[in-house]
C-alpha cells in the first residue's frame, strides 16, 4: 500500500510518492546501469559529433531557417501540447471526476509535464504539481495517484502502437538507431503489437483492475483504451511533425521513417532518466539520421529543443507561479 504516515496533506502526498518510488528499489540497480550506459554512449557520440561540426555552419543554418517552417513547427508544438492535455482529461473521466473543468486539467497536465520532465525526478515533481492543483478541487492523494498511473498508461500504449506499427513496417529505420538487424526489429515491432492485442483481449471479458485495497485502479474498458491509444499516438505524431518541418530540405526523408527514429530516440531519452532527455535525444538523432549535414541537423535539433522544451518549461513555470501567488493572496484575504 501507498499509505503515508505523516499528518499534513503535503506530507501525505510526498510519502505516497516516496513509497511508490521505493517499491521499485529492487530493480533500481538495473535501471541505474541502463541509464549510465545510455548516458555514456550519448556523451561519446556527442563528443565525436561536436568535434567535427563547424559552428559557423550551424549559425548559418539557423539564420537560413524558413519563417514558414518555423511557424509550422510552432503550430505543431501547440497542437501537441493541446493533445497532451487530453491525458489528464481522459484520466479524470476514467476515475469518475468529471466535475474538474478542462482549464484545471489542462493546467495540471501542462505544468506537471513541462516542469517534471525537464527538471528530472518526474514521478516526484509531477506528482506534487498535480497535488497542488487537484487538491483544491477535492481530489485525494489516491485519486491523484490513479491519474498519474492512467496518464502514464496512455503514453506507453501510444508508444507501443506507434513503434509496433512503425518498426514492423519500417524495421530499417529503427536499425539506424539501435543497430539491430531489420529482422530482429520487425520481430520486436510485431511482439509489441501482439502484446497490445493481448492486453485488449484481456480487457474484454469483464472490467479489470490492478492494485490492492484502497489503491486498486479500474482500467479503462476496450473502447476507452482505443481512445487512450489514439491520444498517445496523436501526441507522438504531432511532436514528430514539429521536428519534420524543421529538418533540412535535403536529403529528403520519409515521415514514417522519421517517426520511427524520433519516437525511438524519445524513448531512449525517457529510459535514460536525463532531465528533458538533454543530449541523449540529440545523440540518438545523430545516430539515426547520418545522411543529414551535421550542422543543419544540429540547427534543427536546437530549434526543436527551444520550441518544445525550453519555451514550454518557462511558460509552465510562469503559469504555476502565478497560480501559487493567486492562491497565497486568496489565503491571506481569507485570514484577514
Amino acid at each position: 500500500m501507498l499509505e503515508a504516515r505523516h499528518t499534513g496533506p503535503t506530507s501525505t502526498v510526498r510519502g505516497a510518492i516516496a513509497h511508490a518510488i521505493s517499491r521499485k528499489s529492487g530493480l533500481s540497480w538495473m535501471a541505474a546501469a541502463i541509464s549510465l550506459a545510455i548516458v555514456s554512449v550519448a556523451a561519446v557520440t556527442l563528443w565525436r559529433v561536436l568535434n567535427e561540426i563547424e559552428f559557423g555552419g550551424v549559425l548559418a543554418a539557423l539564420k537560413a531557417r524558413s519563417p514558414r517552417a518555423l511557424l509550422m513547427a510552432i503550430a505543431f508544438v501547440v497542437a501537441g501540447y493541446l493533445t497532451l492535455t487530453c491525458y489528464d482529461v481522459f484520466a479524470l473521466r476514467a476515475i469518475g471526476r468529471r466535475n474538474v473543468p478542462y482549464r484545471v486539467a489542462a493546467l495540471a497536465s501542462f505544468t506537471s509535464y513541462t516542469i517534471g520532465h525537464n527538471i528530472g525526478a518526474a514521478i516526484f515533481t509531477s506528482g506534487l504539481i498535480r497535488y497542488r492543483i487537484y487538491s483544491s478541487w477535492g481530489l485525494s492523494v489516491r485519486e491523484i495517484a490513479r491519474i498519474a498511473f492512467i496518464t502514464g498508461l496512455t503514453y506507453w500504449l501510444g508508444n507501443a502502437f506507434v513503434l509496433g506499427c512503425g518498426i514492423a513496417l519500417a524495421p530499417g529505420a529503427a536499425s539506424a538507431v539501435n543497430h539491430l538487424p531489420p529482422t530482429v526489429n520487425r520481430l520486436i515491432g510485431l511482439a509489441a503489437l501482439m502484446a497490445l492485442n493481448g492486453y485488449m483481449l484481456w480487457l474484454l471479458p469483464r472490467p479489470r483492475s490492478i492494485g490492492r485495497s484502497h489503491w486498486r485502479i479500474a482500467l479503462p474498458n476496450p473502447p476507452a483504451t482505443l481512445v487512450q491509444i489514439g491520444i498517445g499516438a496523436l501526441d507522438l505524431t504531432l511532436v514528430t511533425l514539429a521536428l519534420y518541418v524543421l529538418l533540412p530540405a535535403q536529403p529528403a526523408i520519409d515521415f514514417f521513417d522519421l517517426l520511427v527514429i524520433f519516437v525511438t530516440a524519445m524513448l531512449i531519452g525517457v529510459v535514460s532518466y536525463v532531465p528533458g532527455s538533454l543530449g541523449v535525444l540529440e545523440a540518438a538523432m545523430f545516430i539515426g539520421l547520418p545522411q543529414f549535414p551535421r550542422e543543419g541537423l544540429l540547427a534543427s535539433l536546437l530549434t526543436f529543443r527551444v520550441l518544445y522544451f525550453l519555451i514550454p518549461l518557462m511558460l509552465g513555470t510562469l503559469l504555476l507561479g502565478l497560480r501559487e501567488m493567486r492562491s497565497a493572496a486568496a489565503g491571506i484575504g481569507r485570514a484577514v
